[in-house]
């Protein structure tokens, strides 16, 4: 099991796998295309701190389906295994 707390409002996500369209004959990832991907939320900081100290918890949790940007957060390697870290504003929604 991965041991790794994000601080804060930040979030550890891992991407879901992307698949690839055929257009043409010429095959075309999803990493070529500017959209949201799709990822599944793996550990959340203890939430945004306040300017006068309050705390507010993060709208996700682990287990969560996210969508974020292409260019979103920061690449980790954790355990040999490739995981995105980054801040919960940073998350576009929550799918059902």
């Amino acid at each position: 099991m991965l041991d790794v707390k994000p601080l804060r409002d930040r979030v550890l996500v891992r991407r879901l796998e992307e698949s690839e369209e055929k257009v043409g004959g010429i095959i075309i990832p999803d990493t070529a295309k500017e959209k949201p991907q799709q990822a599944e939320v793996v550990a959340v900081g203890s939430g945004r701190v306040l300017e006068d100290g309050t705390r507010v918890p993060l709208a996700v949790k682990a287990g969560d389906r996210v969508l974020l940007g292409k260019w979103s957060g920061t690449d980790v390697t954790l355990d040999g295994r490739e995981y995105l870290i980054l801040k919960e504003d940073e998350i576009l929604g929550i799918l059902d």
